[in-house]
Parts: structure tokens; C-alpha cells; sequence
């Protein structure tokens, strides 16, 4: 008699809805009447991991080490993964784990061969606030929308901040730090440049105030690296190692997880930037990334319509690009419900139900789960740490049952590795001859810094009044028309692209390549 035919009837049924044919990840073992039973595991098909997934619980439940346990699983299927590391300890994914008691325990209740294992892991920092290669974006591709969201400007100061990127690709000045961006706006402000968007709009003294008041206050916070170049190319995402696993991309947040607005738009950006560079897969067999959003809820708060329109549209859109989004939270009502109604793979951790507000939160995500033979509220309340409800897609695209299930153990380090060992690591990574120097190069700032009128030499007169008038000096327009790194521009990406920069959803920059 095979294990399934000894399950009780109700936890059979639910058990035939995991039993699928083709490549699939292992989560855990089922959970029924209190009981875990080992023949009948939990799984979830590779080739639906591009139909995204939320992973949600209260603080301390688990949700850490279950992104751990999805990302070796996809790394040894060949899937690159990334990894958002907000506490700082995702760094272990690269070293075998250390077996004990409380391992070999959870093994044998879920039926799992564990085995210590490390993968191949790249560790990033953003603008290299931390131990790895530094993660860095131009102004310019950045876009107004995202900057807007991290400065926390309001829908006309938004619009304002376009305009002003609209005036700078139109005359060809880059944007590529804070600084360049400043000196754009000062320079509109100016009485030389007020006219200059005139036309079009204008931009008011008191916006342009708020925008550079923002500017000087993010700068102040010690943001002004993570905006400059060399630009961190998303394509090294999508890499593999030479065995063929798929490599983990581990972005360190602990150094700005104060600043969470920061950390999730550009984590927005990222996936914008994948967005724009893939090209159309449609439905594959494995995803050719899983992208690991954590702490969501810092995503969409505070956002506005258009912001939250653009996410849903991305998420929507970039399943065809093969790539796979899990958010990541405490619960499912942090994420907007034209997000969550994309998501195809839930796994729910514990949730709480101390307060009033807790138990309405508890009931909204009951609601949001198919029928099931479970008493939900109440089973939701009463999980132990490492344990889910879960419920994904199936291979032919119909939702599985609801399944608690008690999740397998990673088979990497869960904890961070040593710090110097981090560092030796980042140093011998092929990626970091390329990204951890910083440079500046002539941009927008340069570029209208030149234009300024040099002071008077000290004791040399003025020129009387019978002296020759000076020649005109070239417009703006003019000047930045006429110079070589215009002109360079617009051979490399044609007439269209160098009057203006082609812009995504987001009001990114399509990068030229």
C-alpha cells in the first residue's frame, strides 16, 4: 500500500493536488489533524514560478528561511535568483549547514534526505554601503516617477521633476548624479534659464525650492552613492555557474534598512530595468529569474495612483519575460489587491490576532484563500515556526488545494557568514573590477558649470567704452548641440533617441547598451 493510500480521505485529496509530473520544488510535508505526514509532500512546479508569489507572517515565523529554502532549490534547478537581505543574514546561502539535533528532526518529520550544501552566491550592496559589489543608477535611469518616491514628493512636485528630465534628455544632459540634477534645476530657476521651459509649462520657484531641499536633505543622509556610475547592469542577474546552478544575487540592505523608501524603489528599479532589457518568452518551463521583493508593504505605502498603477502593470507584464516576483511580508493586505489577484503561489506563515485591528487582518486574509477543509482562522493563529499554509498553481494553471504544511530545513548556512570571509569573496568576484570603482565623468553639472562667465582677473581694467562688443556666445542649445558628446550620442542611438530618451512605465531610461 503506497503512503498516500494510508492518509486519511481528506488529507489524500488534498495530497493528489501535489502530485505533479514535471520538475517541481520541494516545500514540505503535509500537515492534517495535527499530524505531519511524510509521504505526502508539498510541492510547487518550476514552470509556474513565473506567475509570481507573496510569502506573508508575523516577525519571527519563518518567512527568511523559507526564501532560503525556495532560492537553493531554484539555484540547483539552474534558476538565478535575488535575494533582497534586509537583516542581513541570507549571506549563509554560500556555505553548507551545520547538521544538529533541530535539523536531523525536521528531516525525518518531513521526509527529507538533508544533505549540507553551499551555492554559488554574488553578495551586492547598494551604492557599496556594506560588503558588496556596489549597486549603482544613474538620475537618468532612475526616472522622475522612481526619484519621486524616495524623495517623497507630492503629485505636481512629481510632474515638475519630469519636466525637468524632459528638458535635460532633450538637450543632452546627462543626469547622472545628484549634482547634475541639482545644477539642472538651478539652472532653470536662474534668469538665464526661466524661459527655457516657458513654453512647456514652467517650473515655479517655490516647487523648484521643495525639489532641492529634498535633494540636499537625501544627500545629507549619505545617499548621493548610490545615484553615479559605473551603472550596475541587471543582466548580471541572470547569470548561471559553471556547473550550471543558477547564481544567487544576495543584496545586502542592513546598512539602509533605516531608510526603507530607498531600498524598495530601487528595488523597483531593478525589476524595471529587467523589464525593459528581456525580451518576450512567453510561458516557459522554468523561470530565467525569481526575484525576491522583501518587505513589500515599504513599496506600495505612501504610494500614489499612478505609482501603484505602474507596479501592477510591471508585474503583470514582465511574467512574460520570464522572470518570477515573490513579495515579501507580514501580510497580505500590505500589497494592493490588483497585485495580489497576479500572484499565483501563496505560502502564509503564522499570523496574529492580538489586537482588534489583528483580527480583522486575519480575517481579510482568510477571505483571500480558496475553499478549504481547514478551519483557516483558527489554523492560521496556531502554526509553529517553519510552518505554512500554502497553496500554488498547478501544471495546467488551476490553484491547488490549501495545505498546511510543515516546510524542509535549508541545506545552507542559516546565518550570515563571517565578514572578512564576505569581503574575500567580493574581492575575487569577476564582478567587482567592474562595478566597484566609482566614476565621474562630464555630465549635466560639467557641462553647465563651463557655461559660467569666468570672474575678472584682479587688476586688469574694463574694457572702455569704444571696445569691440564681444561675440555672441552660443545658446545652451547651441553649445550642448555642438559637442562631441552629443554628437556621439545621437550616432550611437539615432535621430529618435537623441532628441529624447525613450522612457519606460516608470519614467526610466531604456539603457543604452
Amino acid at each position: 500500500m503506497s503512503d498516500s493510500e494510508t492518509l486519511p480521505a481528506g488529507a489524500r485529496e488534498i495530497a493528489s493536488g501535489y502530485a505533479f509530473t514535471g520538475p517541481a520544488l520541494d516545500l514540505g510535508a503535509l500537515l492534517w489533524d495535527g499530524r505531519c505526514h511524510p509521504g505526502a509532500p508539498v510541492r510547487v512546479p518550476l514552470s509556474v514560478l513565473n506567475r509570481h508569489g507573496l510569502v506573508a507572517g508575523a516577525t519571527g515565523t519563518g518567512k527568511t528561511k523559507t526564501l532560503q529554502l525556495i532560492a537553493e532549490q531554484l539555484s540547483a534547478q539552474g534558476v538565478p535568483v535575488f535575494l533582497a537581505d534586509i537583516k542581513g543574514d541570507l549571506s549563509g546561502i554560500a556555505r553548507p549547514g551545520q547538521p544538529g539535533d533541530r535539523v536531523r528532526g525536521r528531516a525525518a518529520e518531513v521526509g527529507q534526505e538533508w544533505t549540507p550544501a553551499g551555492f554559488p552566491a554574488e553578495f551586492l550592496a547598494l551604492g557599496g554601503l556594506g560588503h558588496g559589489i556596489p549597486v549603482r543608477a544613474t538620475i537618468t535611469a532612475f526616472g522622475p516617477v522612481l526619484l519621486s518616491k524616495v524623495l517623497g514628493l507630492n503629485r505636481t512636485q512629481e510632474q515638475s521633476l519630469g519636466l525637468i528630465f524632459h528638458y535635460a534628455d532633450t538637450k543632452g544632459l546627462e543626469l547622472v548624479d545628484l549634482k547634475d540634477l541639482r545644477a539642472v534645476v538651478a539652472f532653470l530657476t536662474s534668469d538665464e534659464g526661466r524661459a527655457e521651459l516657458r513654453d512647456i509649462g514652467g517650473l515655479s520657484t517655490a516647487t523648484a525650492g521643495v525639489i532641492l531641499r529634498s535633494l540636499t536633505a537625501f544627500e545629507a543622509e549619505g545617499m548621493a552613492d548610490f545615484f553615479g556610475e559605473p551603472e550596475f547592469g541587471t543582466a548580471d542577474l541572470l547569470r548561471t555557474a559553471p556547473d550550471g546552478r543558477g547564481v544567487v544575487s544576495v543584496l545586502e540592505l542592513p546598512a539602509v534598512q533605516d531608510r526603507p523608501r530607498l531600498f524598495s524603489t530601487f528595488l523597483m528599479w531593478l525589476l524595471a530595468d529587467l523589464f525593459h532589457d528581456l525580451p518576450e518568452v512567453g510561458d516557459v518551463d522554468r523561470p530565467r529569474l525569481v526575484f525576491f521583493f522583501d518587505e513589500a508593504h515599504l513599496l506600495f505605502g505612501d504610494a500614489s495612483k499612478a505609482f501603484l498603477e505602474s507596479i501592477t502593470r510591471t508585474v503583470r507584464l514582465i511574467r512574460s519575460k520570464g522572470v518570477g516576483v515573490f513579495f515579501v511580508t507580514q501580510s497580505p493586505k500590505d500589497v494592493p489587491s490588483d497585485v495580489l489577484g497576479q500572484l499565483g503561489s501563496r505560502i502564509q506563515h503564522a499570523q496574529r490576532a492580538f489586537t482588534p485591528d489583528d483580527q480583522k487582518a486575519l480575517a481579510a486574509t482568510v477571505k483571500t484563500f480558496p475553499n478549504s477543509a481547514y478551519d483557516l482562522a483558527e489554523l492560521l493563529t496556531g502554526l509553529g515556526t517553519g510552518e505554512a499554509v500554502v497553496t500554488v498553481l498547478g501544471e495546467q494553471g488551476a490553484p491547488t488545494p490549501v495545505a498546511a504544511t510543515r516546510l524542509r530545513a535549508p541545506e545552507s548556512l542559516m546565518g550570515p557568514v563571517d565578514a572578512d570571509e564576505l569581503d574575500r569573496e567580493v574581492r575575487a568576484s569577476a564582478l567587482h573590477g567592474r562595478y566597484a570603482q566609482a566614476v565621474d565623468r562630464e555630465s549635466a553639472y560639467e557641462r553647465l558649470a563651463a557655461r559660467r562667465p569666468a570672474p575678472p582677473e584682479a587688476g586688469r581694467p574694463s574694457p572702455g567704452p569704444r571696445a569691440k562688443a564681444p561675440e555672441k556666445e552660443p545658446s545652451l542649445v547651441e553649445e550642448v548641440v555642438g559637442s562631441g558628446m552629443f554628437k556621439s550620442l545621437a550616432r550611437s542611438v539615432g535621430t529618435q533617441l537623441g532628441r529624447e530618451i525613450t522612457r519606460s512605465l516608470f519614467g526610466t531610461a531604456r539603457r543604452r547598451r
